[in-house]
């Protein structure tokens, strides 16, 4: 897919690097959008050139690099970036330049650059902990945020040298993500800080013997997309999966495999959540009887049939609890219908009885089936809410759906009175 920049062409990217250690991972950020089918042109602040030459970016952009606003006077470069730019990255943004963009500067080609683009910018902060957590950076991406700014939170992990902490650059790929999202139309405001976030993903895995498992076609990728997306807009998310899938940048982990693992760790994180997502997708059935060796065909222990017992309901068990006060009273929660049209019903009527039958919030539909949805980048489908709206939704990337999603529920959230109208069920 190449990224549109409005009329059919290509999207022109601006890809800003700033002078710290983690330059070496722009390199990995521009040849993700270039592959995508993007404009790239890279602009480095001068210090940036001390970590990664100006022959490196231009090699992976096709495009010249140039720091400085004397450079092509006769194009008006400093300014003309900017204007025709459908969207603007900076990976990494220093502690300096967070605060020369915060204070409006103009000094260089990149802070002029960001002071004449009217398109999304999209900066991704990397630097010592001490320096992320001191007050003056804290005003200066709150000051960023209030302009209309997406400051991503930093990662966590290992800085230079032997330190470890919050301010780690994002890897390319969770950068190159919201992006993607950004250029495909989506919005990412920070309307989540402060929200505890609880998403599942992935397909369980119902142990057969130590070997083999009874599973799904679920690969995880729209659960990750919804504590990505959640991440970004400021929510402290976590993530109960049984995905391979890398952990997105900001997001807390809680491996799982089985439905059972998965219900425990869902409704122990939910206790405290202002929002659950159940897009995982649990197996309905586990085996009853789960061999503590291997079967070995030539053996003779092979079963003559696998008994299944019937796995709990989680979404019915976090309505329950949420009855209950087991989870907070104002906690909204969303369930998933992978779904397909049968002689009884489309797959929106079977997501509509569903709605009904669960008693959750919201509930997002998509059909399903082999080479559709499951494993895939893209997904479609329709929001419902227990106040009888619906909102269809495009085919498009998951991350984009993860988006559509959050904004319902940041919709459903700030409007109690449509909430209390509808009784939720056991």
């Amino acid at each position: 897919m190449t990224p549109p920049g409005g009329d059919g062409r290509r999207a022109r990217v601006v890809v800003g690097v700033g002078g710290g250690i983690a330059a070496y991972k722009s390199c990995g950020l521009i040849r993700l959008l270039t592959e995508s089918g993007c404009h790239v042109d890279v602009v480095p602040t001068e210090a940036a050139l001390n970590f990664v030459g100006s022959a490196t970016f231009e090699a992976l952009s096709g495009n010249p690099v140039s720091t400085g606003v004397f450079s092509d006077v006769p194009s008006v470069r400093h300014v003309a970036l900017g204007q025709r730019a459908d969207l603007v990255v900076v990976a990494p943004a220093t502690a300096d330049l967070l605060a020369r963009v915060a204070s409006g500067r103009a000094d260089d080609l990149l802070t002029s650059t960001l002071l004449t683009a009217r398109c999304p910018v999209l900066l991704a902060p990397a630097m010592h902990t001490e320096m992320w957590e001191h007050p003056a950076t804290r005003r200066n991406v709150d000051t960023l945020r209030g302009d209309g700014v997406h400051v991503m939170p930093p990662a966590s992990g290992r800085l230079t040298g032997a330190d470890t902490g919050a301010g780690r650059l994002p890897e390319p790929a969770d950068i190159a993500r919201l992006a993607r999202l950004l250029l495909d139309g989506g919005t990412l405001p920070w309307d989540l800080a402060g929200k505890r976030v609880v998403v599942t993903s992935g397909g369980t895995r119902e142990e057969i013997d130590p070997v083999r498992f009874l599973g799904n076609r679920s690969s995880g990728k729209q659960g990750h997309a919804i504590a990505a997306v959640a991440a970004a807009r400021g929510a402290q998310v976590t993530l109960v999966t049984s995905s391979d899938l890398p952990v997105p940048a900001a997001v807390e982990a809680i491996r799982i495999d089985s439905a059972l693992e998965m219900r425990d760790a869902t409704l122990s994180a939910a206790a405290d959540a202002d929002v659950v997502i159940k897009a995982a997708a649990v197996a309905d059935f586990r085996p009853t009887d789960v061999s503590s060796s291997k079967l070995k065909k030539d053996s003779g222990s092979e079963p003559a049939q696998i008994r299944l017992e019937r796995n709990p309901d989680i979404l019915a068990g976090l309505v329950a609890a949420h009855a209950s006060g087991e989870i907070p009273a104002g906690c909204v929660l969303v369930g998933f219908a992978a779904e397909t049209g049968d002689s009884t019903g489309s797959v929106l009527e079977h997501g509509r009885a569903k709605l009904a039958r669960k008693g959750c919030d919201l509930l997002v539909v998509n059909e399903v089936g082999r080479g559709t949805t499951f494993g895939q980048d893209v997904n479609g489908g329709w929001i419902l809410d227990a106040a009888g709206g619906e909102v269809s939704v495009d085919r498009a990337s998951k991350d984009l759906l993860a988006s559509r999603i959050l904004d319902a529920v940041v919709s459903w959230a700030a409007a109690p009175s449509a909430r209390t109208t509808t009784d939720r069920t056991d």
